[in-house]
């Protein structure tokens, strides 16, 4: 039987078993990732406010395994030898006929002292630190900012670090103490969020005025102390730091023979092919693929790109030639705890809506929606 092995158990990895077993394929799927679990990471923003707990965003796979007929192989990727579709992992060799790469992305931490600021796309635990963190606060700077990978500006997950800005404000005012807290956003981009579109980037940065956030925008960073922001335009004193940097390919890449963007991420043509490497294929926040330079490193590009390398990994096993392409698609709503932005851009059309209540509450349908699949 043939032998398909998808690295990873987060969405892309999950969304392509959907799409193979829809597309009536009866090869043997083997997932490898170190966790059984969906970590639900989008709605880990509400955390820090108790609209979720932590326990509610980890969902056990076994049962949606067993019902899509998939082994899971409990087990980190250390490197691959694609040529010989070989995927090395610290519980031994796996060998495949078709390998789909779907392991996620990793933050950069080159910055010097970025271990002194907390980066909440790492994971729930990130949020459930922020929590404590802001809980025991009585008053004093959150400094939240984010920056991108300068050798491929699209890699980089922006959109939390506005929704913690906002939630946050949210929750303060709820609890009658954001008097007491100053909140200050910075970012070497002069307009951060422009993925989002021009009209976006000017409702963000009208919103953090009408919230009365500081700003410290233009200015490259130099180094995060324990209590303080440094960059060439001046410091930010700060008691609690967020901060998501850019984002490069994971690092077992460094043992793979793969090809690489300059951003470090699997190089793929527009129907997640890996370059050059016949049976290899990468979606989600791994690769680098063609696109507008607003292509986002999200969830639902990542299950587009799932989609599209899991008909084109049916395709090739039924002798045709793989024409699947993936869409290059935003969809956000950026959620401020009791109202939702929403974004779309898919070619050139670019909608914004401005936050509404109704907006929240489809975001939240949304999740109960998605994870219907998985629970």
């Amino acid at each position: 039987m043939t032998r398909i092995a998808i690295l990873g158990s987060g969405f892309a990895a999950l969304t392509a078993v959907r799409e193979l077993r829809r597309q009536k394929v009866e090869a043997e799927i083997t997932v490898v990732s170190p966790r059984e679990e969906l970590h639900y990471l989008p709605s880990s923003i509400w955390i820090p406010a108790g609209l979720r707990k932590a326990e509610a965003l980890r969902l056990p796979l076994a049962a949606f395994f067993a019902r899509h007929q998939v082994k899971h192989v409990k087990a980190s990727v250390t490197g691959m030898q694609a040529a010989e579709k070989v995927i090395e992992t610290d519980a031994g060799p796996i060998t495949a006929d078709q390998i789909l790469i779907a392991t996620g992305g990793r933050f950069i931490r080159k910055l010097p002292g970025v271990e002194n600021a907390i980066i909440p796309c790492e994971g729930i635990l990130a949020a459930e630190q922020i929590a404590v963190r802001l809980k025991a606060m009585v008053g004093g700077t959150i400094a939240i900012g984010m920056a991108t990978n300068p050798n491929e500006p699209g890699a980089m997950r922006g959109g939390p670090m506005f929704e913690y800005l906002f939630i946050l404000d949210t929750l303060l005012r709820r609890e009658g103490r954001r008097d007491k807290f100053r909140l200050v956003f910075f970012s070497p981009s002069s307009r951060p969020g422009q993925r989002l579109g021009e009209k976006a980037v000017d409702g963000i940065l009208k919103e953090m005025a009408k919230r009365g956030v500081e700003t410290h925008l233009g200015h490259k960073m130099v180094r995060i102390e324990p209590a303080k922001v440094v960059t060439e335009g001046g410091e930010i004193a700060a008691d609690l730091i967020l901060f998501q940097p850019g984002m490069t390919g994971p690092a077992w890449l460094a043992n793979a023979d793969l090809p690489l963007s300059p951003g470090g991420m699997v190089l793929a043509d527009g129907l997640c092919r890996v370059a050059d490497r016949p049976g290899i294929w990468v979606a989600g926040d791994a690769g680098s693929y063609p696109g507008p330079d607003w292509m986002p490193k999200q969830a639902h590009q990542a299950d587009l790109q799932a989609k599209a390398a899991a008909a084109n990994i049916a395709a090739t096993l039924k002798g045709e030639a793989p024409k699947a392409a993936f869409e290059a698609e935003l969809v956000c709503i950026m959620d401020s705890l009791d109202r939702g932005m929403l974004v779309f851009r898919r070619g050139k059309i670019n909608i914004v809506l401005s936050a509404l209540k109704p907006l929240h509450w489809l975001k939240r349908m949304f999740e109960n929606h998605y994870l219907r699949a998985y629970r």
